[in-house]
């Protein structure tokens, strides 16, 4: 499948919609997907007939997040490295981004909702930020925004155990907007989507900027900080554990390392 057909882009309406469509693979993001990702952004980024973008996935899940088997393709220099470059096109993204999570979203699947505007999330969904338990470290500047919005107790049991959290624990802690039944979230999104598009673009963009702006560098840096450690602990044999008994369908074993 290619990476246009993985990574649907519709624009009607002032809406350009992005449908993450791999849905064998729970939409699972490979290096060609961010890619991708980041070259609709700048598009809608730069076509005036764009007013708000949607994000969601095709079939049962949002993303499951990086796709587990295509690490070994991922630049560990951030500003090579297409994920890292696709949470940057967010960030700097003026117009207005809804998300509708219409099912379970892993890893940067969460992370990048963070940068979005709006998150409505399926009352059935699961989230999870896995990265401790795969040997790595929080991405996506969830180190600095996950404390900020949660607090540090629950932003340490959100990436330190690196356990599932429901819907409704994802609006408390304002990763999500609101949850809605799995049949309606997507619909209700697109309704908010097409609600922006009928409110002044230039005083959208202003107030996103307010919003955005006193935060702007402090993410930038903690994405870029993030990053740096992300591709150290790739290498890591711990990290090697964690993909070998990720493949192999076991339990992994890090006692041996201190």
């Amino acid at each position: 499948m290619s990476t246009d057909t993985q990574v649907l882009v519709e624009k009607a309406g002032g809406v350009c919609t992005i449908t993450l469509n791999r849905p064998e693979k729970r939409n699972a993001f490979t290096v060609p997907m961010y890619q991708r990702c980041v070259d609709v952004l700048r598009d809608a980024g730069a076509d005036p007939a764009v007013r708000a973008v949607l994000l969601t996935g095709a079939g049962s899940a949002f993303t499951s997040g990086n796709d587990v088997a295509d690490f070994p393709n991922m630049p560990t220099n951030p500003t090579e490295n297409p994920a890292f470059q696709m949470l940057l096109a967010l960030l700097d993204f003026e117009k207005p981004v809804v998300a509708a999570v219409n099912g379970s979203a892993v890893g940067v699947g969460v992370t990048l909702l963070l940068h979005c505007d709006l998150v409505y999330v399926a009352d059935n969904a699961k989230l999870l930020m896995p990265f401790v338990s795969l040997a790595l470290v929080p991405e996506g500047a969830s180190s600095l925004l996950v404390p900020r919005m949660a607090g540090f107790a629950k932003a340490n049991e959100l990436l330190l155990l690196a356990e599932p959290f429901d819907a409704a624990t994802a609006v408390d802690v304002g990763i999500a907007t609101r949850a809605l039944p799995a049949s309606e979230v997507v619909a209700f999104a697109r309704s908010r989507a097409q609600r922006l598009v009928e409110l002044p673009a230039a005083s959208l963009r202003a107030a996103k900027r307010l919003l955005r702006d006193p935060l702007r560098e402090r993410v930038r840096s903690a994405l870029f900080e993030e990053a740096v450690r992300f591709g150290e602990r790739i290498g890591s044999p711990e990290a090697a554990e964690a993909f070998s008994a990720f493949f192999e369908k076991r339990k992994p074993d890090f006692t041996r390392f201190a």
